[in-house]
């Protein structure tokens, strides 16, 4: 057991409230004027499933978890849950809650490496790396004239018809880089 602040605390972290052990969902930190920063965050318990939105002060301390993290890669959907597999073979369903924002990353077989993090056996949340590659199946042609490389547009993913905002410059077919963590276009690969 450890000690953390709720200021600290992101995405797949453990912490025990009212003696049952919750994983953070979503962390939204907030700082207004004079009033004391807060930390508003979405968790799921584990024993229960139930989801709740507490809102802590940012120094507040929580019992945080030791947990067993794995390196596994996404294999496919199977409704109502993601299928992982680790390096043994062995397969995790996670559900499509548990996964929040990244699900529309994943496509099948991807050999982007994750890491599944698990409480006692049970796997309860997934982190992509920091940049994945995926191909553009569709954007508009870019008008021409304005070439200072500040216009966005918009793009659909390929395998996963995910919308995000890439540079003017890219066109169907290319493969782009994009940060998991804001599921922000970073750049057009060669």
């Amino acid at each position: 057991m450890s000690v953390k602040l709720a200021g600290e605390l992101q995405s797949g972290n453990v912490i025990i409230v009212e003696n049952s052990p919750v994983v953070v969902l979503k962390a939204q930190y907030n700082k207004s004027g004079r009033n004391a920063a807060v930390v508003k965050l979405r968790l799921k318990n584990l024993m229960t499933g139930r989801i709740s939105e507490p809102i802590y002060k940012a120094d507040e301390k929580l019992e945080g978890v030791m947990l067993e993290k794995k390196p596994c890669t996404y294999s496919y959907y199977a409704p109502p849950a993601h299928v992982f597999v680790d390096e043994e073979f062995n397969q995790y369903e996670i559900d499509a809650e548990t996964l929040g924002d990244i699900e529309k990353f994943l496509t099948p077989d991807m050999t982007d490496v994750c890491e599944v993090t698990f409480y006692e056996g049970r796997p309860i949340s997934v982190v992509l790396p920091k940049t994945i590659i995926r191909e553009i199946e569709y954007t508009e042609p870019v008008a021409r004239g304005d070439t200072s490389g500040k216009i966005t547009k918009s793009a659909i993913l390929k395998d996963t018809k995910h919308e995000l905002q890439v540079s003017a410059f890219v066109e169907i077919g290319d493969k782009i880089e994009i940060d998991t963590e804001t599921g922000e276009f970073k750049r057009r690969c060669t």
